[in-house]
């Protein structure tokens, strides 16, 4: 049965499987210490134009937790989005390990943060009775699938450096968003002037893994001792630069991205104009958002499940991945149609 529910319920890409096999052979230094990692190392710092440090962990909570604890301190607070993962749904372990609080700020209808959301949030510094606040996380694509245009990302850039912020990107799906756009990785984050970016790998294919990558020198003094601190040094690593030195060979990663984003516009268009259904929000990734009559929900997750975002709309979450067919896309359309 094919799913709805999450990328996250996808298999694994066949030119992963096969990066993962390769990677499988004699003895190699452990955490990091081997050629594969370190020619991955090189890879990364060709792709984003830039001397990057990279730091490969199991996972993307591990990569957001890395990310944050490497620009802050115990007594700071990060500013995000009400609808971030960070905040809704990576339980206490940013806050329990960073220290810091989190500041959820109001998204309008496209789920994005505006600038002067965050604007009117900082206040009080130099309080010491108040945390003080250290960072700004963007998730890239948003929750609801939505993209922050290269220009929008700049402007929170030019902001965060003269509020003395750090800007991090929360990038789970950032290879979905830059297909979206049809701009390089580097053009969404070397040229934005990003800080820190957590780069997903899993959601596009890869078995597990996630990537740190760090544009900004200042943090890089103290972050491989809290990689390790923070209990996502890989000692077989090599098995998580594999994978993303498949994505990156050939660009596979963008055609990939790219195929997940045309069966979630392909479901968009099939269902938009069905008589009860009510798409929410704009699809531009590879997820499409709408409000359906709740007693239509047993009778589609019989078939393919998928979650409910919003239950007082009944706003369902319909998420394609890399493996999404055309055929298991027009098998829901009919579906929904036969409700109808």
């Amino acid at each position: 049965m094919k799913s709805f529910a999450s990328d996250n319920y996808a298999g694994v890409l066949p030119e992963v499987m096969q990066a993962l096999q390769s990677a499988n052979v004699a003895h190699a230094g452990s955490y990091g210490n081997d050629p594969l990692t370190q020619k991955v190392i090189q890879q990364f710092k060709e792709v984003f134009g830039a001397d990057v440090a990279v730091h490969f962990v199991f996972n993307g909570t591990g990569a957001n937790v890395l990310s944050i604890s490497a620009a802050t301190q115990s007594y700071h607070a990060v500013l995000c989005a009400d609808t971030s993962h960070i905040y809704n749904d990576e339980s206490s372990a940013p806050e329990t390990f960073t220290g810091c609080r989190f500041f959820p700020l109001s998204t309008n209808e496209q789920g994005k943060l505006g600038l002067e959301a965050v604007r009117q949030r900082l206040i009080r510094k130099g309080d010491l009775h108040f945390p003080q606040i250290k960072m700004l996380s963007l998730t890239q694509s948003t929750e609801y699938g939505t993209v922050y245009s290269i220009e929008e990302l700049k402007a929170f850039s030019v902001f965060c450096k003269e509020h003395d912020l750090y800007f991090h990107i929360d990038g789970s799906r950032f290879f979905n968003a830059a297909a979206s756009i049809g701009c390089s990785l580097s053009d969404m984050s070397t040229h934005v002037g990003v800080d820190i970016l957590s780069l997903g790998g899993t959601k596009l294919g890869m078995m597990f893994g996630e990537a740190v990558v760090v544009f900004n020198p200042k943090l890089n003094e103290h972050l491989k001792y809290k990689h390790k601190q923070v209990m996502q040094l890989a000692s077989k690593t090599r098995f998580i630069a594999a994978q993303y030195q498949a994505l990156f060979t050939g660009d596979l990663w963008r055609a990939t991205a790219l195929r997940a984003n045309a069966m979630a516009q392909k479901l968009y268009e099939g269902i938009k104009n069905v008589a009860g259904l009510k798409v929410t929000r704009p699809v531009t990734a590879n997820v499409v958002f709408a409000a359906i009559p709740m007693h239509w929900n047993d009778v589609l997750t019989a078939q393919f499940p998928f979650y409910v975002w919003r239950e007082d709309i009944n706003e369902v979450r319909l998420m394609c991945a890399w493996d999404t067919k055309e055929e298991e896309i027009e098998a829901f359309i009919a579906a929904i149609k036969q409700l109808c």
